[in-house]
Order: C-alpha cells, then sequence, then structure tokens
C-alpha cells in the first residue's frame, strides 16, 4: 500500500517495526513477546495470537481475563474468517426478573450482568481450525507468568490501583474472591512489582491438560456453578454446557478503493462501517488532517452511524438485525449530505425496504490475526471464583430493559457488544489487522487510523500516534491534550461541546500491522499503553 514511511509529525513518538518473518502488536511488552516466542518455536500467526491471548490474561487482568468474551478476524489461505466468541445471557435472567427486583437499567457490577464467558471457547476453537503447535505448548508462556510472576508495567499499574480501590468499595459474598485474587494485601502491585496468580496458573494447566472443554463442561464449569448458587447468581453449568463460538461471515465497506472488515452484529463494528461509507462521499483529503474542518466531518459521520447503531443493533441469533440495509451506500450517501458546518444530533434513519485489549499477529506464510478480548469496565462485574482466578465480565449491561427494543435483555440472548477487531484489504488481497480497544471509543478509533491511513498516507505508528477525538452520546466532544489549538477552537466555534482532557485510556489503545508491497510487514502499537510491536 502506499504509505509515507517518513512521515513523522508528532515530534518524540516511536518509529514503526518493519519485519518480513513474523510480527505481533500488543499492549504488554511480555504478551507481545510471548507471542514471538510461539512463532520462533515454529506456530502460526493464530497460535502466536492464542499464545499472546492468554498471557494478556495474566498480565493485564485489568482489560480482559479467562471470564471474559472475544472476537477475532482471521485470513488464512484466500479467505476472511470470523469468530464470534461472545457468550449469552443465562437461562435464569429475563426482563421480568430484572424489574421485579427494581431495576429500570442493567446493573453494572454484580451477578445480573454476568454473561457466559466466551473466551475460552474462541481460543480453542480457533486452536482446533487453524493451530499449528499443541495447545499446551502455546500456552506455556502464560501459565509461567502466571505461576512465576512478572513485573508490572506502569500503565497496567495505574489501572490496578483504580480497580482495586473500587473493589474496597463493594460488599457482598458475590465480591469476596476479588482482593485476594488480584491485590497483594489489600492493594495493586506497584510499577515493576512481580504479581503472581496461582490461580490463574491452575486454571490455565486444566485448559493445556483437558482443552476448552473444562471451562464449560468439567471442574471449572463445576466451581463457576457452585460460587454463583452460594452467592446468589444465575448463572449455572448448563448455561456454560450450551455455549458455543460462532463462525461468521465478516461485513465490510468500501472505502478509498480499500476494503475495510468488521465482525457481524452483535459488536458494533458495523457503526465504523456506515461511518467510513459516509466519509467515502466527502472528500477529506482536501482538508489538513490537523484542521477543524476534518476533524468535524469525521465527528459527524461517526454520530450518524452510532444513531443507527444504538438503534438497530441486536444479537441477530434472537431478532433480525437489518446489516444490508444499515450498509447501503445509497443511504449512507444520503446520510452524508446531512453533514454541513456546524454539530448537529442526529436520530435513527429510516431503512431502505429489501476494560478490552487489542492484539494482532502474522507470520511468514501470510496468515493474519485480528483479535480483542474483553472482561468490559476494567475487572469486570468484580465477581471473582475463588481459587481459579477467573473475573467474571459484566457484558450484560450492554443490554437495555427497554420493551420492544431489539436490544432487550433475555434468555439466552447475547449483548449489544462494543469489542471489534479490523482488516483492511484491496481487491481481495490481505494488507492486513487493526483495532482500537475502549468501549464505545473502539469505532470511533478504527475510523480515525483508518483515514490517517487512507486520506493522509500516514504509516501505522504516526496513525496511531496523532490526537484523537471521542464524542459521547451526551454530545460532549473530547479531545486529546496534544490537539492543536486551532483545532479545538475551530470544533467550539462549529457547535461542539468541547472538553480537552487528559484522562489516562479514554482516546482508545490500538496495534497496526499492514503487509507491504514488498511483503515485508509494517507494524505501529499504540503509544498511549505499555505496547509493544515486535518483529523476526
Amino acid at each position: 500500500m502506499d504509505l509515507n514511511l517518513h512521515h513523522f509529525p508528532y515530534p518524540g513518538r516511536r518509529v514503526p517495526v518493519i519485519a518480513e518473518r513474523g510480527v505481533v502488536a500488543s499492549s504488554h511488552p511480555l504478551a507481545s513477546q510471548a507471542g514471538m516466542h510461539i512463532l520462533q518455536a515454529g506456530g502460526n500467526a493464530v497460535d502466536a495470537a492464542i499464545a499472546t491471548a492468554a498471557a494478556l490474561t495474566v498480565l493485564e487482568p485489568t482489560s480482559n481475563g479467562l471470564g471474559g468474551d472475544g472476537f477475532a478476524l482471521i485470513w488464512a489461505g484466500d479467505h476472511l474468517y470470523g469468530i464470534n466468541g461472545s457468550g449469552a445471557a443465562p437461562a435464569r435472567l429475563s426482563l421480568d426478573a430484572l424489574s421485579a427486583a427494581g431495576h429500570t437499567d442493567m446493573p453494572v457490577y454484580g451477578w445480573l450482568p454476568v454473561t457466559v464467558p466466551g473466551v475460552v471457547r474462541m481460543w480453542g476453537d480457533m486452536h482446533d481450525r487453524f493451530g499449528r503447535l499443541p495447545l499446551a505448548q502455546v500456552l506455556a508462556p502464560a501459565i509461567s507468568y502466571a505461576a512465576e510472576g512478572a513485573p508490572t508495567p506502569p500503565m497496567v499499574a495505574y489501572f490496578w490501583a483504580r480497580g482495586v480501590a473500587a473493589a474496597h468499595n463493594r460488599h457482598g459474598p458475590e465480591f469476596a474472591g476479588f482482593l485476594p485474587t488480584f491485590s497483594i494485601d489489600g492493594r495493586a502491585p506497584r510499577p515493576g512489582e512481580r504479581f503472581v496468580s496461582p490461580g490463574h496458573a491452575r486454571t490455565l494447566r486444566l485448559i493445556a491438560r483437558h482443552g476448552a472443554d473444562v471451562f464449560y463442561q468439567g471442574e471449572i464449569a463445576e466451581a463457576i456453578d457452585r460460587f454463583a448458587r452460594a452467592t446468589g447468581g444465575l448463572l449455572r453449568a448448563d448455561d456454560l454446557a450450551r455455549h458455543r463460538s460462532e463462525w461468521v461471515t465478516p461485513i465490510s465497506m468500501q472505502y478509498r478503493g480499500y476494503t475495510v472488515h468488521e465482525i457481524p452484529p452483535n459488536g458494533q463494528g458495523i457503526a465504523a462501517l456506515m461511518a467510513l461509507g459516509i466519509l467515502d462521499h466527502i472528500e477529506l483529503n482536501g482538508y489538513a488532517r490537523e484542521s477543524a474542518a476534518s476533524f468535524h466531518r469525521q465527528i459527524e459521520a461517526m454520530k450518524l452511524a452510532f444513531a443507527d447503531a444504538f438503534a438497530y443493533v441486536a444479537d441477530p441469533a434472537s431478532v433480525a438485525v437489518p446489516i444490508n440495509e444499515m450498509l447501503n451506500r445509497q443511504r449512507l450517501a444520503e446520510r452524508a449530505r446531512l453533514i454541513g458546518e456546524q454539530a448537529q444530533t442526529y436520530g435513527p434513519s429510516a431503512l431502505p425496504r429489501g476494560g478490552t485489549v487489542y492484539f494482532a499477529a502474522v507470520d511468514r506464510d501470510g496468515m493474519m490475526v485480528s483479535m480483542i478480548q474483553s472482561t468490559y469496565m476494567g475487572f469486570g462485574s468484580g465477581v471473582v471464583i475463588p481459587d481459579y482466578g477467573i473475573a467474571l465480565h459484566n457484558r450484560g449491561c450492554g443490554f437495555v430493559l427497554t420493551p420492544g427494543h431489539p436490544n432487550q435483555v433475555a434468555p439466552g440472548k447475547r449483548p449489544f457488544h462494543t469489542i471489534i477487531p479490523g482488516f483492511l484489504s484491496k481487491d481481495g488481497v490481505p494488507i492486513g489487522p487493526f483495532g482500537v480497544m475502549g468501549a464505545h471509543m473502539q469505532p470511533q478509533g478504527h475510523v480515525q487510523v483508518i483515514v490517517n491511513t487512507l486520506d493522509y498516507g500516514m504509516h501505522p505508528q504516526a496513525a496511531l500516534d496523532a490526537p484523537r477525538w471521542r464524542w459521547e452520546r451526551d454530545g460532549t466532544l473530547r479531545l486529546e491534550l496534544e490537539t492543536p489549538r486551532h483545532v479545538i477552537e475551530g470544533l467550539a466555534a462549529r457547535g461542539h461541546q468541547v472538553v480537552v482532557e487528559s484522562e489516562l485510556g479514554g482516546f482508545g489503545r490500538g496495534q497496526i500491522i499492514w503487509r507491504l508491497a514488498s511483503g515485508s510487514y509494517v507494524a505501529g502499537t499504540e503509544p498511549r499503553c505499555d505496547g509493544l510491536a515486535i518483529g523476526w
């Protein structure tokens, strides 16, 4: 692809990594090295991605864990595969039960927002279909980190301290396992301090020995069921046993002659595709990248896309999600014409009839993996299975309690999901994986790095380094401190409710790996975390 590999507009930021035998990029240096170790041992990109994924559950428990969900896009041979590793609501969770308990919104913490964790099953299914090395070998680096400990990097330590502080304010038997599992004498590990997780090592060893089934039908499933019954949870062994990953056909959108791919709903990747479909009708490169005019048009396109996504995205196994209609290019062209020079509020349009880690791995044979997993909102629900190191996610808080809404909570239904892996290709040729984590920042981050790449010719590291914006559902537009003053003032003059902030982690954390025409890879890693892109 046509990139300016000398494009360094942000002094002091990192240069891209270039390698030809393989690259692994993640938010934690030791996790990236775990994946690279597996590549160098003869594994392929899927093996490396699973090794990285497992290591991240140990090394960055603030953002993901064995009790979370995941999604992946995998280029293998001449085909792009998608896998949805999100779990459904327990059979005992219903709108009537929540209403009877006095809830008008989905709870965020405790057992009620806990859905079936899908990430371990996803690892197993990916490995069964594409893995080359034995699963025990792939999980060995993560087991070593859990059993022997690993030092905590600065950004992880920061978010870990926030999670432990919040845990001190939660009371009830369901929360009793958190501090013994994730603290050192009631506090978070400090930067550089070694943290050992014996329960986590125990669980990983069981998975390495017996496969993913042990999590859903064996010893681990029994432990989860037992703890739920003892502490008021709704999750049962039957819910775990019913869970399956789903192999899906990725959805896509043409943008500037390239094809951007996402996982279909119940995820929000479709919002990124709609925003890009709108922007494809606007000549962004007629405006400087660092201009209020360019930012404004991207933001308005994202707002239009979110208006539709929040109205229509749900679990397609439970309701009909109008994917083709949402991605209709004529409709998106009409949406583009709504964008003027001032900030606006948009509703969904009529349809034509008819707490996360992102990482990527590629290998010398051209296999590429774009993968994401999460427990959501830091450590998730706050519920931890004692002695197993499993923090259960709170993805159920993605449901709504509005009767008749497509995303209304229901037994056995998957919630609206924020985590989304991305992939880029051109004329059927793979370019590579990309992603930006961070709740509803994710599609916004996808749009921004693709615009930086395809409209402004930035290489992966420059595309990730560039100042970002984040639009909130309450109408607030948040800008990073590094955003030029003339852009901030220009957006405010256009009617945006601008807030400039320095909160760590609020603008997402991404990784990008592109394949060049030469066959080599060029990669970038997020400057807003402890990330590392490593090549071979």
